[in-house]
């Protein structure tokens, strides 16, 4: 973060404070002593942030927000902050998390405007919940010294499916029998990975194919389909979306059974195809021929060459 320091005072902008809101230069009434900015304490982010939302000298973006406009810039900042891990550009880490950092900050800051909760609540909940779902460290549950991850997991598992059966009874379900294995996954969650929690959630209560064939027959089954609805006399787009729907997520449960990461897999495959279609339109330059000059064989030509200029 960019700052104009004076001997005494560090003055912050609305811009400095959120990326994504105009410029804005906070006013003197909103400067804060330098030393409370060294701290590492939380508590100057969270005055910063009431500062940002106050009525009279805030910052008029930032008073604007809402929890629901600041949804894609939270998935942006998460975003950020993986693909700065995958780059392994760890120094620039601190700062793509604190960008993070300050989107929970906006939610608390709105949460305590309006009476729901603030930073301290959020705080209370996940040490609460990180104590409740690691007995063994807090508790008086135990385990083995050579207990498996798997183990560990299946306990974790055991513990989230009777605070979801809590939560449901909370919420006037009658019998936990009515509690669906299904239930709390976020349907916000990119589809690819909420795909995956859902065909985990129910391979826990038997529903899954033990062995890999039919898996892959799916698959087969599935592009068969889609085939069935393209060539139809009449088009039904709605229908092909729905075959292709099916179609990835059976590719979502053969890489669930090869111990893939289906997200992770296929943010690989788009980074070595940027990479390979760049090294085509550098082959291209070479030529002194626009891209669109050349026929598809030529480029595909090109990719060839690209692919073998690959170590492997």
């Amino acid at each position: 973060m960019t700052s104009h320091t004076t001997p005494s005072t560090i003055e912050l902008s609305a811009t400095e404070l959120s990326t994504k809101a105009p410029s804005s230069r906070v006013s003197s009434p909103n400067e804060l002593p330098a030393a409370a900015l060294s701290s590492t304490d939380v508590a100057p982010l969270l005055k910063i942030m009431e500062k940002l939302r106050d009525p009279q000298t805030g910052c008029p973006w930032d008073k604007a927000q809402t929890f629901q406009t600041i949804v894609p810039f939270t998935l942006e900042e998460a975003y950020e902050v993986a693909d700065t891990i995958e780059r392994l550009a760890l120094d620039e880490l601190p700062d793509e998390l604190g960008d993070l950092l300050f989107q929970v900050v906006f939610y608390c800051q709105l949460g305590k405007e309006q009476g729901r909760f603030d930073f301290s609540t959020v705080v209370n909940k996940i040490t609460d919940k990180l104590t409740r779902r690691h007995p063994h460290v807090f508790g008086e549950a135990t385990f083995e010294a050579d207990a498996s991850s798997q183990q560990m997991k299946a306990n974790w598992e055991a513990i989230k499916a009777s605070e979801r059966e809590q939560k449901a009874l909370a919420a006037g379900v009658t019998s936990p029998s009515e509690v669906s294995v299904l239930d709390d996954i976020p349907r916000a969650q990119p589809a690819l990975s909420r795909s995956i929690k859902i065909q985990q959630r129910v391979a826990r209560v038997g529903f899954d194919w033990p062995e890999l064939e039919p898996v892959v027959a799916k698959i087969h089954e599935e592009i068969d389909e889609v085939l069935a609805e393209v060539n139809q006399p009449t088009l039904d787009q709605a229908k092909v979306q729905a075959e292709m729907g099916d179609l990835l997520f059976a590719v979502v449960n053969l890489a669930r059974h090869l111990k893939v990461d289906p997200e992770q897999a296929l943010r690989q495959a788009n980074v070595k195809f940027e990479r390979r279609f760049k090294g085509v339109e550098a082959f291209a330059r070479q030529n002194n021929k626009a891209l669109e000059e050349h026929s598809l064989e030529e480029l595909d030509a090109y990719w060839d060459k690209v692919k073998q200029g690959e170590p492997r």
